[in-house]
C-alpha cells in the first residue's frame, strides 16, 4: 500500500485551530508488513470521560473547532481523530485500497487499541456515523452514550436518494476533486476563503484525494455491497442498545434528511429521548451550527450520568 503523507506547512496557522496534534501507528493492511501514522485531537482533561467526535466526507477535525471549546469548557475530554486520507492522517494513494472494512478497523486499532478509550460518549455525521456506528456495535461495553446527526448506517436495502446518488457520481466522476468548494456547497452559511483554504489543507493535488473520491461509492446501496452483511449484522446490535441514543440532525441536509427515523424507531436507547433538529444547519452542522450542537450534547450527558 503506497502512502502520502501532506507536509506540515501545509497546516501552519489555520484560522480558529490552535489545537495541537496528537499521532499513533496502525496497522496498514491484512499483510501487517507495514503501518499508517493516524493524526487526533486530544483536548481537556486526560482524566474525564471521552467525548468522541467523529467526522465524514471529505472533511477533517477542523470541522470541530466550533465545537471542542464549548465541551471542554464543560470538564470533558474531546477526542477527535482524522480518518485515514483525511486531515493530518496519512493518505493511501490508491481508491481501491480504501474499503468500509479497513476504515472500521483503522479507527478501531487507534480508539481501542492505542487510546483505549471507555465510558465513550459518541457523536458521528456522515461517514463518521458509518463507521463510528460500527465501532459501537462491535464493542457497545464500551460506549455510556451515543449522538447521531446527520448520517445513517445503510445496509443496501430502499433506494438512496437522488441527491446522494448524484453526489455519488459526482465522486467518481469528476476531473478535479475540490474539497472546499465541496464542503462550502454542503453548509448554509458562506464559508470564508480562509476556512475553505483550511478544509483544502490536507490535499495538496489529487495523489491526495483517493480517500475522498472512495467513499462515496463504499456507501451501501444494495444488498451485494461488500459491506452489507456487516451492517445488517451492526443494526442487530444497535437495536438492541439500551444506552441513551439521540439523534440531533439539521433541518437543511438533502441527503441525510429524514434520516433519523430508523434510529428513532428501531434503537432502543432511543426511546423516549429528547431528540433535537438543529435549525439552520446544512449537511456539515458542525460547521453551521458547530456551539449550539455542542451545547445539545453537553446536555445529553448532563442529564443521562
Amino acid at each position: 500500500m503506497q502512502t502520502v503523507r501532506t507536509p506540515d506547512d501545509r497546516f501552519a496557522d489555520l484560522v480558529g485551530y490552535p489545537f495541537a496534534p496528537n499521532y499513533a501507528q496502525v496497522q496498514a493492511d491484512e499483510t501487517d508488513r507495514g503501518t499508517m501514522r493516524v493524526h487526533y485531537l486530544d483536548e481537556g482533561p486526560a482524566d474525564a470521560a471521552p467525548v468522541l467526535l467523529m467526522h465524514g466526507e471529505p472533511t477533517w477535525s477542523y470541522l470541530y473547532r466550533h465545537m471542542i471549546p464549548v465541551l471542554v469548557a464543560a470538564g470533558h475530554r474531546v477526542i477527535a481523530p482524522d480518518l485515514v486520507g483525511f486531515g493530518r492522517s496519512d493518505k493511501p494513494t490508491e481508491q481501491g485500497d480504501h474499503t468500509y472494512a479497513r476504515h472500521v478497523g483503522w479507527m478501531s486499532e487507534l480508539l481501542f487499541g492505542h487510546l483505549d478509550l471507555r465510558h465513550i460518549t459518541f457523536f458521528g455525521q456522515d461517514w463518521g456515523g458509518l463507521i463510528g456506528l460500527r465501532l459501537v456495535a462491535a464493542r457497545p461495553d464500551r460506549f455510556t452514550r451515543v449522538v447521531v446527526g446527520n448520517t445513517g448506517l445503510p445496509t443496501g436495502h430502499g433506494k438512496p436518494t437522488e441527491a446522494f446518488l448524484a453526489w455519488q457520481e459526482f465522486s467518481q466522476t469528476t476531473e478535479e476533486f475540490p474539497v472546499g468548494f465541496i464542503i462550502n456547497s454542503g453548509c448554509t452559511t458562506d464559508l470564508s476563503s480562509e476556512v475553505v483554504a483550511a478544509y483544502d489543507a490536507p490535499f495538496p493535488d489529487d495523489t491526495f484525494t483517493a480517500g475522498a473520491r472512495a467513499l462515496p461509492a463504499l456507501v451501501p446501496t444494495s444488498l451485494d455491497d461488500p459491506a452489507s452483511a456487516d451492517n445488517i449484522a451492526a443494526w442487530e446490535v444497535l437495536t438492541a442498545f439500551d444506552r441513551p441514543f439521540l439523534t440531533a440532525f439539521s433541518d437543511g441536509d438533502p441527503i441525510t434528511g429524514g434520516g433519523e427515523a430508523p434510529f428513532q424507531a428501531k434503537v432502543a436507547g432511543a426511546q423516549g429521548q429528547p431528540h433535537t433538529t438543529v435549525e439552520g444547519g446544512g449537511h456539515f452542522l458542525q460547521e453551521d451550527r458547530g456551539p449550539r450542537l455542542a451545547q445539545v450534547i453537553n446536555d445529553f450527558i448532563a442529564a443521562t450520568p
